[in-house]
């Protein structure tokens, strides 16, 4: 099945009656009745949202991660797996606790557990295993909170990665991935349970506890945790003799491509990708780090810092109001009806009132009415897109009140190219030559465009990737003077290395798995089954039970679709900071698999009831269900959910797919086009309702890039998200974005722009890493003639048997001219 196949449009149901309730719900405590007061109602029937508290980061806390490592079916494995520990412990410590043992004692208990993995019977084997995973999940029935258990958690995770359980693991987890025996069954079954991963999930979880916990720092930690938290993100990165000197995360991968070719339907994808990303994060680094190596690479290159922290003035920004719709354009004319009338009933009065607003009466609704439009409203021509786009205030305490800047968030920037293309045309204008390349020659030029070319170099970018473009030109047009190119062996070298071989495969096998787990995906039989770790045994009997399995299957379809969102994310990120080519490899095979449609499908559903939707039970919630007695569930407390007014994940979802349509987008006039083909304006303009700040950014960017070939009409009629643009987008000083001309809109070979970019990657992809085809001509040469001739060349067999035939025909029998060989 492709990626992203299928219409377009699809139908707006996001869920089967198992699902939430839609609705905004969870909205802030103490302020229900102003904020229904001031809401209205948007043409899908759903209230426009206050302001989303909401804060970008590269993983949600610690606790949200830990739980949705593990689906609700999994719940009673806790118990199992202390069991397991307690029945193994009892026979060599009979009288004392985990806690309450000397470090010496604990760690020569954790050797014990680790000899224990080595025997050959199977159950003996998981029985041991179930024993180390209670100990990384932090021997919580000694544990009386769950900052207690959290706190046993990361010491236990250091003892158990300091004894070498990981490499343990990693030696158990290759045997199952290479266990025809148990897929080979799972493909013969009809219908795939918990039961058929539980070797595996066991495994993955404790690896998955390892690498999350180490990767975070913290302030209090011992010099020996942090120096085996650098040892252990080497071996992770760069690989072992263990990985195959392979960095971890390609076995991962190959494990997500076994799992889609159908050969391996049993293995639990969820917790495979949940693994993944958070190896590519504890190996590569998070956004924070990134943007460190940026200003490092820039410096190294002899560019000049970036003009401001990205991270900051996101941060900094505020949510604009979402688009009026069909809806609000009624109740606007009606509201301006009334009011009119309420005028001039009222004008005969006017003296009786002249200390008071004529408009304004004692009813508090009219007042709203009144507040609710504003002064400019009757000079604009599209009452549609009235108001300016800055929200209605959310009020905060005092302490967390942000100050925003005055003025445009971004400092502009200039390509080279777009100063070269503004003199080009200059030139051709005002003197009727031009001079190539030249950006220093203005002789003959009126003196406002001396001022603009001023202004357009003070303001000049120049980005990573052109200066590796430059040098990646400069390699292959003199191979030899250029020398052996001396390539940093960075965790995101390493890491693209292990991937290229399978990179195209790697990339749709992505793509399968987030179709399958969008909300806006049917049913479809040749779909790929991501439900086989969530799904127990025995179907559900109860309507609670069917509940509660509805809430775990929708729950683990957005974890699915955070996971691939962010790993997706990080590698492009890193890739291109490495380098462009590797970053453009990456993205055209996105390109080539329909990831463009397959996000612009995933957006085109009611985007605000997803990033509301209320999938998780909170008692249930790892490390909170092993310290607390659970209430008794009804469906009330079930179809409530938490109280929280969004979803984290599904709005970093969201935010992440975003980013990553713009990455795949940017100066890539083939890929806009495609985002005007695929009518993606409408479905990126309903995007706009979720009022969060970061997340309206990428929006906005998306629909400036194809803004003009959207034609007048739309601009006319959306004036508003116009004005948003202007004033949260970067401005690239001399790109007419608002504008369509003849010659941006002129049909255009979308191929031609791909194949050359094909081209260019491919080559730097064999220049760099296939040494087998490197260039003949390019080969040193032995000048020395006695060498030539003493060395020995292995003829074919078919050669030394016709040697007599052919010293005949080739040398005996044709004549020699002597004169002619003389003269």
């Amino acid at each position: 099945m492709e990626p992203g196949g299928g219409p377009l449009i699809v139908n707006n149901k996001v869920r089967g009656s198992l699902g939430p309730a839609p609705g905004i719900g969870g909205l802030l405590p103490g302020k229900g009745r102003e904020l229904n007061r001031t809401q209205r109602k948007d043409s899908e029937g759903f209230s426009e949202s206050p302001d989303l508290e909401f804060e970008y980061a590269d993983t949600d806390k610690w606790a949200a991660e830990l739980s949705e490592l593990y689906s609700y079916t999994e719940g009673p494995e806790f118990l199992l797996n202390r069991k397991c520990f307690e029945e193994d412990f009892r026979v060599h410590v009979p009288d004392k606790k985990w806690t309450e043992l000397s470090i010496t004692e604990q760690r020569t208990h954790a050797m014990r557990l680790l000899d224990g993995l080595e025997v050959t019977a199977r159950e003996k084997r998981l029985k041991i295993a179930r024993a180390i995973l209670y100990v990384a999940q932090g021997t919580f029935g000694d544990c009386s909170s769950e900052a207690d258990v959290q706190s046993w958690m990361r010491y236990n995770i250091f003892l158990l990665l300091e004894v070498g359980t990981f490499s343990a693991l990693v030696e158990l987890l290759n045997m199952e991935i290479e266990n025809s025996a148990a897929c080979s069954n799972a493909v013969r079954k009809p219908a795939i349970s918990l039961a058929d991963s539980t070797d595996l999930r066991v495994l993955l979880n404790i690896m998955y506890l390892i690498v999350d916990t180490v990767r975070q720092e913290c302030d209090d930690d011992p010099i020996e945790w942090q120096a085996a938290r650098q040892t252990f993100r080497a071996e992770l990165g760069t690989g072992t003799p263990l990985f195959n000197n392979e960095p971890f995360s390609v076995m991962l991968f190959g494990m997500v491509t076994k799992f889609c070719s159908g050969h391996a339907p049993h293995f639990p994808m969820k917790k495979v990708l949940l693994l993944l990303w958070k190896t590519v994060l504890c190996t590569l680094g998070g956004f924070e780090e990134l943007l460190g190596m940026k200003a490092e690479k820039r410096a190294l290159l002899g560019l000049p810092p970036l003009p401001e922290d990205s991270i900051k003035v996101i941060r900094s920004m505020r949510a604009a109001s979402p688009p009026a719709s069909a809806s609000d354009l009624i109740e606007q004319q009606q509201k301006r009806g009334r009011r009119e009338h309420k005028a001039l009933i009222k004008q005969d009065n006017l003296d009786a009132f002249n200390e008071r607003d004529p408009y304004k009466t004692d009813d508090p609704h009219d007042e709203e009415e009144e507040n609710d439009d504003d002064s400019t409203l009757e000079a604009e021509p599209f009452p549609l897109e009235r108001d300016e786009v800055m929200p209605p205030p959310v009020s905060h305490p005092p302490c967390d009140r942000l100050t925003f800047p005055k003025g445009l968030p971004w400092a502009p920037k200039v390509r080279e190219k777009d100063i070269e293309m503004f003199l080009e045309n200059s030139r051709s204008k005002f003197i009727g030559y031009t001079l190539g390349n030249d950006t220093n020659t203005v002789v003959g030029l009126p003196r406002p465009i001396h001022e603009s070319i001023r202004t357009l170099k003070l303001h000049k970018y120049t980005s990573i990737a052109e200066v590796q473009t430059h040098l990646e030109d400069e390699y292959v047009r003199s191979p030899l003077s250029g020398g052996e190119e001396d390539v940093d062996q960075v965790p995101s070298e390493v890491l693209y290395q292990g991937l290229l071989s399978s990179l195209p495969q790697y990339m749709i096998a992505l793509l399968k798995i987030l179709l399958a787990a969008a909300p806006t995906s049917k049913a479809k039989t040749d779909s790929i089954n991501i439900l086989a770790d969530v799904l127990p045994e025995e179907m559900p009997t109860t309507v609670l039970q069917s509940m509660k399995l509805g809430v775990d299957v929708n729950r683990h379809k957005e974890i699915i679709v955070k996971a691939i969102s962010a790993v997706l994310l990080l590698l492009l990120k890193h890739f291109k900071l490495n380098h462009v080519y590797q970053f453009e490899y990456t993205a055209q095979h996105l390109v080539f698999a329909n990831c463009i449609p397959l996000i612009l499908k995933f957006f085109n559903q009611n985007i605000m009831s997803y990033i509301t939707a209320k999938n998780s039970i909170s008692v249930l919630d790892y490390p909170y269900c092993v310290v607390h007695e659970l209430p008794e569930l009804t469906a009330e407390s079930l179809e409530a959910g938490d109280n929280n007014q969004f979803c984290w994940r599904n709005l970093f979802s969201c935010i992440n797919l975003l980013r990553i349509l713009n990455k795949l987008t940017k100066w890539k006039h083939s890929r806009t086009m495609m985002l005007v083909v695929f009518k993606s304006a409408p479905i990126l303009k309903r995007a706009l309702k979720v009022k969060q700040a970061m997340m309206q950014l990428y929006v906005l960017k998306l629909l400036k890039v194809q803004t003009k070939y959207l034609g007048r009409q739309w601009r006319k009629s959306n004036m508003k998200t116009m004005s948003a643009i202007y004033q949260k987008v970067r401005h690239r000083l001399n790109d007419d974005w608002a504008y369509g001309n003849d010659l941006d809109a002129r049909p255009w070979d979308f191929q031609a722009e791909e194949c050359a970019l094909r081209a260019n990657i491919e080559r730097f992809n064999t220049r760099r890493y296939d040494r087998a085809q490197s260039n003949p001509d390019f080969m040193p040469v032995d000048n020395c003639l006695q060498s030539v001739l003493g060395q020995r060349v292995e003829l074919p067999e078919d050669f030394q048997m016709n040697y007599d035939l052919w010293l005949e025909r080739e040398v005996f029998s044709k004549p020699i001219s002597w004169e002619e060989l003389l003269q």
